[in-house]
C-alpha cells in the first residue's frame, strides 16, 4: 500500500465528515456506502485496487466515524452528494474520479454526477436503485407504507426501541433474518457480514430512519439520460432489497451503459462474489483507459 491517511473535513454546518485515502495512483476510485453501512462491502475491493489506484472511502453523516449533525434533517441523498464534493476538494482530487456506490450509495453517486458531472470520469452502481428505494423492497411497497409507523414508534418509545434495536440487530436472530430474507447464505461468509450488523446496532434508530427516509424520497430517474460517462451497473440476480429488474431498467435508461449480473448474488453481491465483481470492474477500468488513450 503506497499511502494511507485518515482525516475529516468540516461541512458548512460544522459536521466533520470523515474520510480515508488509500494509495496514490490515478484515476481515483471513490467509495460510497449504503444506508447504515460504514465500509463492510469494500472488504475485497479495496485490497484488489489499492496498489493500482488512489481510493477515497468516506462515512455519511451519522455513520461510522462521522457524527450525527445537530440537525438530522440535513441527512439525505442530496446533502450526501454535497458532502462528497467537500471530501474530494479536501483530498485534492482535481482530476475526474470513478465514483462507486453500493445500495443507497447508488443514489448518492447518481445525484453527485447530476450536480458535478465535471468531477466524474465513470460511474459504477453496485446492487442499488436509481431512486425511491422503498417503493420496490422485496418487490412490494410495504417498506414505504411501514416507514411512517416505524418513525412513530421510534419517536414515541425511543428508549425502548433503541434497546431492542441494539439487542436484536447484532445477534444470531438478526443474522438468521438476513440469511433468510436478504443475503445468500451459501455464498457469503459470516465474518464478512457481521461487521454490518455490528455497525447498524450502534446507530441511533432515529438517524437510520431519517437516512432511509431520504433514500425513499429521492430519485435520479429524470436525469439518467444525461449521463455521458462510462457506466458499469452491477446487479445481484436474487437481490431482494433492489430487485434485478431495477438494474435492468437503469441499464436501458443510462446511454451506453454496461451491466454485470452476479449469478445468485444478493444485495451483498460484492462480498459474495468478490472475484467476479473485482475482475469485471478491472476490465471496465482498463477499457475506459484504452478509450481515453485513443482520443
Amino acid at each position: 500500500m503506497d499511502q494511507y491517511t485518515e482525516t475529516t473535513v468540516k461541512a458548512a454546518d460544522g459536521t466533520p465528515i470523515w474520510y480515508r485515502r488509500i494509495g496514490s495512483r490515478e484515476p481515483t476510485l471513490v467509495l460510497c456506502d449504503g444506508v447504515g453501512c460504514d465500509g463492510f462491502i469494500w472488504k475485497y475491493l479495496i485490497p484488489h485496487f489499492e496498489k493500482k489506484h488512489r481510493i477515497i472511502h468516506w462515512n455519511y453523516r451519522g455513520h461510522g466515524r462521522t457524527p450525527t449533525p445537530e440537525n438530522i434533517e440535513t441527512m439525505g441523498v442530496e446533502e450526501s452528494a454535497e458532502d462528497l464534493k467537500l471530501v474530494l476538494d479536501d483530498a485534492n482530487v482535481t482530476e475526474p474520479a470513478v465514483i462507486i456506490g453500493h445500495s443507497m450509495g447508488v443514489q448518492v453517486v447518481l445525484e453527485f454526477y447530476h450536480r458535478f458531472p465535471e468531477r466524474v470520469c465513470a460511474l459504477i452502481p453496485l446492487t442499488g436503485s436509481y431512486g425511491r428505494a422503498l417503493d420496490h423492497l422485496h418487490d412490494t411497497d410495504l417498506g414505504k407504507k411501514f416507514l411512517p409507523l416505524a418513525k412513530y414508534l421510534v419517536n414515541k418509545f425511543s428508549t425502548l426501541v433503541s434497546e431492542i434495536w441494539r439487542q436484536l440487530v447484532h445477534s444470531e436472530l438478526g443474522y438468521l433474518y438476513a440469511t433468510k430474507f436478504e443475503i445468500n447464505q451459501k455464498l457469503i461468509k459470516r465474518e464478512d457480514f457481521f461487521p454490518y450488523l455490528e455497525h447498524l446496532s450502534r446507530m441511533d434508530p432515529v438517524v437510520f430512519l431519517r437516512m432511509l427516509e431520504g433514500a425513499a424520497r429521492h430519485t435520479s430517474e429524470a436525469y439518467l439520460a444525461e449521463i455521458k460517462v462510462p457506466t458499469l451497473i452491477v446487479a445481484g440476480e436474487i437481490d431482494r432489497f433492489t430487485p434485478h429488474w431495477i438494474s435492468r431498467r437503469m441499464h436501458t435508461l443510462v446511454p451506453g451503459s454496461q451491466m454485470l449480473t452476479l449469478p445468485q448474488g444478493s444485495h451483498t453481491g460484492p462480498i459474495e462474489l468478490p472475484e467476479l465483481t473485482n475482475l469485471r470492474i478491472e476490465k471496465f477500468l482498463a477499457e475506459m483507459s484504452e478509450e481515453q488513450h485513443r482520443r
